[in-house]
């Protein structure tokens, strides 16, 4: 049997909130994928069509979510290299090799790895991956939503835009936003700040 390649890409390391998510793919030479870009360059009505005909077709496939108490535990450049290593290791059959997007490759990987810059515009495995890395994420995020309507997490996906940074000055953080991160910090800052101003006066 031919050496299996899994590609393995994440989405989500910039969000103020939510998880990163990592997926690793293995394809199948005899069932091609057609249409396979990287993420960032295909609609999201295009990623979400094409979702589907990966897990159908993927020899295997794994998605593993690392949530926002953890990269505050890790960092999030460790919680990244923790989910692409969880990825490969639960990958069945198991991957011969790993193509890991990026210029990192993760400590104790189950297999030999190459890191390849910019590897979701040129391997097709990688490319299925970061697909279904951020399918999966968009659609956790939605269910975030659902949970706390008023930061608006259907639509930036907990990106730093101007409405969630409104929105977390505002409310301050959830549960959901990562604290290791600077404007989360800032919030939280804020709203000490203002809770000692109210003890101050009796109000």
């Amino acid at each position: 049997m031919s050496l299996l390649v899994a590609g393995v890409d994440e989405a989500g390391r910039g969000p103020l909130a939510g998880p990163v998510c990592v997926a690793a793919v293995i394809l199948d030479p005899a069932h091609p994928i057609g249409g396979l870009n990287d993420s960032k360059q295909l609609s999201e009505r295009k990623r979400e069509a094409l979702y589907p005909l990966i897990i159908e077709h993927a020899l295997a496939w794994r998605i593993e979510f690392v949530e926002a108490d953890e990269i505050d535990a890790l960092n999030i450049l460790q919680a990244t290299m923790t989910g692409m290593r969880r990825a490969v290791c639960a990958l069945s059959p198991a991957a011969g090799h790993a193509l890991i997007d990026g210029n990192r490759i993760p400590d104790g990987m189950p297999c030999a790895a190459t890191a390849i810059i910019d590897g979701d515009a040129s391997e097709p495995s990688i490319m299925a991956a970061s697909i279904l890395a951020k399918v999966a994420r968009d659609a956790r995020m939605r269910e975030l939503h659902a949970q706390y309507p008023q930061y608006g997490f259907d639509r930036h996906k907990g990106y730093p835009s101007a409405m969630h940074r409104d929105a977390l000055q505002k409310h301050g953080p959830c549960p959901q936003h990562r604290r290791s991160f600077a404007p989360v910090q800032r919030a939280l800052a804020a709203g000490a700040q203002h809770d000692l101003r109210h003890l101050a006066s009796g109000t």
